[in-house]
């Protein structure tokens, strides 16, 4: 190349060098200015948001109050338990606020009522994006609030839970937060079937009756007041499905405030609480002789005419016969004696069997949480077998007590008990217990228990009512408290074509004059079954029949003295 063309060729490839810098150096200040938009972008979306401007602030946030939507509850027959609906809720956004904080909390104050307009104006004028400052605001309230004209302040619609009946069935219900979530009861257990998006409109429908859950409560209660005692629990089960129709537990407290309510009271006595319940027990030790063959014959005897003696025990009878017993007579007088002495025969790996299948052994299977453990010896030598039979050594629920019993007049057949209502032509699995010779059996022996025995003031005329008292000493240190009972009545209605039974217990009730300074079973628990039975009877239509009941004579030929204690 001559030295003229290479020069030509130089001052190409020198402009080409210098086209090639400058776009260069303008594609770098286009991604410089994009990067310095973007950052600019991004950092003043941050200040919007953190200063709370603007209305998708509000709007992402009013979205999230949805998820408190819950599913509601109702009973058998529909009426509503618990629903979900959208409430008025009060927040402030302090940094949005443009006018007069003072003026503000005062004006807050003479609207919602019962607010320190002091602790209002701390609240306006504190750091932070929001806060609440009042839920379940009145519709009335939020249009005065929204009247104020503050920019500051939120007034939106969030999903609040509501139980019509309040204190109704709280322990069943249970309850949920603010922020939608079940924290107790049926709410808690069922949160995810309550919660599930797709199914918010369609109701969880109970096996509770309203209006026996309302008979229920209102007896137990007013048995309590009278004899002063601390607490009480209830449970009204279809023996025939294992359904729920009423369960309460008492002191009680209200869904819609429970943080208000005492642990004492939103304790569950009736699923959770776990009590010796005493002579209750002596029908399923009665139902194990006769299903196992130990007893044959209701002319059977036993000798009870002293206290009997194991090692450095002695087991005495509260209302002692002193003399031989036969096997209705130790039923019907509630003897400890003469039930002591068939639980030997019986022998504890049998009694221990039969006490597991009927769920005595562990946590009762419901749709609940608060699910109270057994208690029961590791040992289950001689001595717990004796005591274990008349319902001492061993704590158990009341609901343990009402599916066992379901159980012993039923046929024999075992089911968990259920809240969720059953279909009418369902048909709950179960499993066998006893046969149904045993249960016919045990028919008329707590037919006589009430018509002879303990129980007769359990008696509802025409609704031939069956059943077993039960008196236990509250344990303590190094022994039992004498005064500190807890008194309990299974009944069963009617007895010769069993549809009910209803199990009422009392926590330490007191004598008082009209029973004679007594405060067992047959005086408090059981007067309690029969008002239940007379007000809940006509509701699941059960006619009473005076005319009509269960034959008893070949049980009587077998007593023969027929004073019963009390």
């Amino acid at each position: 190349m001559s030295p003229a063309a290479l020069r030509t060729h130089r001052v190409k490839l020198a402009g080409r060098r210098q086209a090639s810098l400058a776009r260069a150096r303008r594609r770098l200040v286009l991604a410089m200015g994009a990067f310095l938009c973007l950052t600019l972008v991004t950092t003043i979306r941050l200040v919007e948001l953190g200063a709370g401007f603007g209305a998708n602030a509000r709007i992402s946030y009013a979205a999230a109050v949805d998820i408190g939507q819950r599913a509601p509850i109702v009973d058998r027959n529909g009426a509503d338990l618990a629903r979900s609906f959208q409430a008025y809720f009060l927040a402030v956004q302090p940094r949005r606020v443009v006018g007069d904080r003072k003026e503000l909390a005062a004006g807050i104050a003479d609207i919602l009522g019962e607010r320190d307009p002091q602790d209002l104006e701390r609240l306006l004028t504190r750091a932070g994006n929001w806060r609440y400052i009042q839920r379940r605001v009145q519709p009335e309230d939020a249009a005065r609030l929204k009247a104020l004209g503050e920019p500051g302040l939120i007034i939106e619609r969030e999903w609040e839970r509501v139980y019509p009946n309040r204190t109704l069935a709280a322990h069943t219900l249970g309850y949920a937060n603010v922020d939608g979530v079940g924290q107790a009861g049926l709410e808690r257990e069922l949160d995810e079937r309550l919660t599930d998006p797709a199914r918010l409109e369609e109701p969880v429908q109970l096996s509770l009756d309203t209006r026996v859950q309302h008979a229920l409560v209102q007896a137990i209660s007013r048995q309590m007041d009278k004899h002063s005692a601390i607490g009480g629990g209830g449970v009204v089960l279809d023996v025939r499905t294992g359904e729920v129709l009423a369960l309460t537990s008492q002191p009680v407290f209200d869904p819609n405030a429970a943080g208000a309510g005492t642990a004492d009271a939103r304790f569950n006595r009736a699923t959770y609480g776990v009590y010796e319940l005493g002579s209750t027990f002596k029908a399923l030790t009665m139902a194990m002789a006769l299903d196992s063959g130990t007893v044959t014959s209701m002319a059977q005897a036993y000798d009870a005419t002293k206290p009997l003696k194991v090692g450095r025990f002695r087991i005495r009878d509260s209302h002692p016969e002193n003399r031989w017993l036969t096997v209705p007579e130790i039923f019907m007088h509630s003897s400890n004696i003469g039930t002591s002495q068939i639980a030997l025969e019986i022998g504890a790996e049998r009694q221990k069997e039969y006490l597991r299948e009927l769920g005595m052994l562990e946590r009762p299977h419901i749709e609940l949480a608060e699910r109270g453990r057994p208690l029961y010896p590791d040992t289950w030598g001689e001595v717990s077998t004796m005591t274990i039979s008349y319902g001492h050594g061993i704590a158990v629920t009341p609901l343990h007590i009402a599916a066992a019993y379901a159980a012993l007049v039923n046929g024999g057949i075992y089911r968990d008990p259920t809240l969720l209502k059953v279909g009418a032509d369902e048909m709950r699995e179960g499993r066998r217990v006893f046969s149904q010779e045993t249960s016919d059996r045990m028919r008329e022996l707590l037919r006589l228990v009430v018509l002879e025995g303990t129980g007769s003031k359990a008696d509802a005329e025409g609704y031939r009512v069956g059943g077993k008292t039960g008196t236990a000493e509250k344990p303590r240190a190094g022994g039992y408290a004498r005064k500190s009972l807890v008194t309990n009545f299974a009944g069963v209605f009617p007895i010769d074509d069993p549809r009910y039974a209803v199990i009422v217990m009392l926590d330490e009730p007191q004598g008082i004059k009209e029973t004679y300074g007594f405060a067992g079973a047959g005086w408090t628990a059981a007067p309690v079954v029969k008002e239940v039975v007379s007000r809940i009877a006509p509701i699941l239509e059960v006619d009473p029949d005076p005319a009509r009941d269960i034959d008893l004579s070949a049980l009587l030929q077998h007593v023969h003295d027929r004073d019963a204690g009390g």
